[in-house]
């Protein structure tokens, strides 16, 4: 049976959620981007008061602001998962509204895996930023990561990262490895 692309993007949107849900409470909330961000500056080792943590955390409440807010229906200041899949299904359809809705926020993370500035993350880099950040488990990790180094060199680089998360937030092929960005659905 072919998956449909509702049905699949919808999945990948709870892993996503799952993963965003810093507290476990079910909703997503302004605090839940906040913890995205420090836990995965404190997972780099990086000093919260840096200008990178500040950019990050000033990022990760701008996403909340722009992109997740939006979509709080009921107006509790929370977002529950069948209101943030509504809201990306609406919302996430034009591939090339990447850049205004999600590249700038992609680069801060890709910049913040990317430790020794070589312009590539390594598996290292990538399981510090999306275990930490997203609690995608380890092993996870190093699968999808496997899977997005389709030229085996060990790294991912800008252009591979961007691809996968356009992949992830906007796609529908079922056999995608980016499917997986953030934990096996």
């Amino acid at each position: 049976m072919v998956e449909c692309m509702s049905d699949l993007r919808t999945r990948k949107y709870q892993q996503w959620f799952q993963g965003a849900d810093m507290d476990g409470d079910g909703v997503l909330s302004r605090e839940d981007m906040v913890r995205i961000a420090e836990r995965a500056v404190e997972a780099k080792g990086i000093p919260p008061n840096s200008p990178h943590a500040r950019q990050l955390n000033e990022s990760m409440d701008r996403f909340w602001t722009e992109i997740i807010a939006p979509y709080d229906v009921d107006g509790d200041e929370a977002v529950d998962v069948a209101e943030m899949t509504e809201g990306f299904h609406a919302a996430l359809t034009d591939r090339s509204r990447y850049a205004e809705q999600i590249k700038w926020v992609a680069d801060l993370i890709f910049d913040l895996g990317d430790t020794d500035r070589d312009g590539v993350i390594s598996l290292d880099e990538f399981s510090q930023v999306f275990g930490a950040g997203m609690r995608v488990p380890d092993t996870d990790c190093a699968h999808v990561f496997g899977l997005l180094d389709a030229d085996g060199s060990g790294t991912l680089g800008r252009p591979e990262y961007h691809d996968a998360v356009v992949e992830f937030f906007y796609g529908d092929d079922p056999n995608a490895p980016a499917n997986h960005l953030f934990g096996r659905i």
